[in-house]
């Protein structure tokens, strides 16, 4: 798998933020702490990854930026989230896409008794009955994804599970997302799907200028294409840095990786080594 062909250069680096989440903390049902205090920045233009295992927050986090968290009674309770220098965790999830901010749930969410196409132009609400606006975003999903072009009158809930990762990035980019969080992009994908897909959202990166905070249990994969990282672990931001250098750091190689200096490590040793991590 090839990394991404454009490195984030020092101007980059310097971008001011278009996304922060401010020692934000999240509560399940007035009961359940999810989130612990979770800071991060998303720059604008940039990819940043959200890496962690199942359990983690990563879901939760991008929930509390899409204002999604109160359809599963969750709420925040200390911090903020700021979009463009105002804060908008407080706003409706359908506000926040008007400002330009969607996300791409996990496990796809594609209408499977519409066809692909009819998935895709639900992405297209906020754009009302502007036909020749429609017709120009739905032309360019179909040049990021040809493939949907070809299965464009198949019902969505008979295409392949690549094709469905497809359709719901596609119906995300017919809003005209200036920000998309993407949940996951890879769960249950085969690896030359994985590849094909996270190749395709580097290049919406790199053309459109769409900045993306992708949340991805493929540590391995996510840190290949992002610019910067953040890992979480029980609610808790325990490490963050340049990709670059995630990809090259030992508690990183060995804990998320699985290789350490001896080389790869077999699963069974994973009770043993996880006891020392660095960073508990």
């Amino acid at each position: 798998m090839q990394a991404a062909q454009t490195a984030p250069t020092a101007a980059d680096a310097a971008a001011p933020p278009i996304l922060s989440m401010s020692n934000v903390e999240v509560i399940y049902n007035h009961v359940i702490l999810v989130l612990k205090g979770v800071s991060l920045q998303l720059p604008e233009g940039g990819i940043v990854a959200l890496l962690g295992a199942n359990g983690a927050g990563k879901s939760t986090t991008l929930k509390t930026i899409s204002c999604l968290l109160r359809t599963e009674r969750g709420d925040v309770t200390k911090g903020s989230v700021t979009y463009r220098g105002e804060r908008v965790d407080q706003l409706t999830p359908n506000e926040l896409v008007r400002r330009g901010v969607i996300q791409v749930m996990e496990g796809r969410h594609c209408f499977g008794h519409l066809t692909v196409e009819e998935n895709l132009l639900t992405g297209a609400f906020i754009h009302g009955n502007n036909r020749r606006q429609i017709a120009e975003d739905l032309e360019k999903v179909y040049h990021y994804f040809p493939r949907l072009k070809q299965r464009r009158t198949s019902q969505a809930g008979y295409t392949s599970g690549g094709e469905q990762q497809m359709t719901a990035i596609g119906r995300a980019l017919m809003s005209r997302p200036r920000t998309i969080l993407l949940d996951e992009p890879s769960m249950g994908l085969a690896p030359q799907l994985v590849e094909e897909i996270f190749e395709i959202v580097r290049r919406l990166n790199a053309e459109q200028g769409v900045s993306i905070l992708l949340a991805e249990q493929n540590t391995n994969v996510a840190l290949q294409f992002a610019h910067y990282g953040y890992i979480l672990e029980n609610g808790r931001i325990v490490l963050d840095g340049e990709a670059a250098a995630l990809r090259e750091n030992e508690d990183v190689k060995e804990f998320y990786l699985g290789m350490s200096a001896e080389g790869r490590r077999s699963f069974k040793d994973v009770k043993h080594y996880r006891r020392r991590k660095r960073w508990l």
